[in-house]
């Protein structure tokens, strides 16, 4: 099943992200997260592109393959670029195509101090032009959005024209990175629209459980923290527990006012994290 065909058939199109193990020995845990997930019923399940996007030891296709297979979940590659030659990417996609993974996630990938640069791509849209190029109509190619702009760019609107150069290099729909305001989203969303992005959009949301992911995570995304939010961490910071379900609540709020409000998707970053995806799920399922 194409990704984009979902969005016309279906709203609030609902999914979630898991990331593969750094070691094969692990790959079975992957596979008892799915069949725990199984019960969610997630439209898809996006796959990331191993640690620090390298080829070796990458089993981002194996994984989304198997879920398809052995789970009949629909799943997303995700594919990213600036530590790959273009014979690399090749490769990629090569195996992509192997394994009948009909859907592939397009992106730039993050800078890794001492991993080596390469020279054939600079941007996602550069990446999404190549995997058009090389799959015709095998592969729908989805992308990535910033509800807040990319770190990188000057601005929000300035990001909002990069994001079209992404849609005219062939991305169907979008995934947003996470976000804890959904006012911010709203606004986005509002820009992107009038600018003429008009693929559906799935909201990036992460349930923030525990004080690592504070830490880490939200960090290094960058998302700005309302004031509920930041409340609810100090009032729990030192009570695991409490933050565990804090932190789910939270999320299922946001969700479940994203969803009363229109939004095309709902994707879950779950860390890997089976029982955070169910109880977020039993919290939102009487609208999806």
């Amino acid at each position: 099943m194409k990704i984009p065909e979902l969005f016309q058939n279906k709203k609030p199109v609902f999914s979630m992200e898991i990331f593969p193990p750094k070691k094969k020995a692990n790959i079975d845990t992957i596979y008892d997260t799915v069949e725990k997930l199984s019960v969610c019923k997630p439209d898809f399940i996006s796959v990331t592109y191993g640690a620090g996007g390298s080829m070796t030891d990458n089993y981002t296709c194996e994984i989304a393959s198997t879920i398809k297979k052995r789970f009949g979940i629909e799943t997303l590659a995700h594919l990213t670029c600036i530590n790959s030659s273009r014979e690399d990417v090749k490769e990629m996609i090569g195996r992509f195509q192997a394994a009948e993974i009909e859907n592939v996630l397009t992106l730039r990938g993050d800078i890794v101090p001492d991993q080596e640069i390469k020279k054939d791509f600079h941007h996602a849209n550069e990446l999404a032009i190549e995997v058009q190029r090389k799959c015709n109509d095998d592969i729908e190619i989805l992308g990535a959005c910033y509800p807040e702009g990319h770190y990188e760019s000057k601005s929000l609107d300035e990001d909002i024209q990069n994001l079209k150069y992404k849609i005219g290099a062939g991305v169907k729909a979008l995934i947003s990175q996470l976000f804890f305001d959904n006012q911010l989203f709203y606004e986005f969303i509002g820009k992107a629209r009038m600018l003429g992005i008009n693929v559906p959009v799935s909201a990036g949301i992460m349930p923030i459980v525990n004080s690592r992911q504070i830490e880490r995570t939200v960090a290094l995304s960058g998302a700005s923290l309302p004031h509920d939010f930041t409340k609810m961490i100090g009032f729990y910071e030192n009570k695991p527990e409490e933050l565990f379900e804090a932190g789910i609540e939270y999320a299922s709020n946001q969700i479940r006012d994203l969803i009363t409000n229109g939004v095309d998707g709902i994707h879950v970053y779950i860390m890997n994290n089976a029982d955070v995806a169910i109880k977020v799920y039993d919290n939102i399922k009487d609208l999806l």
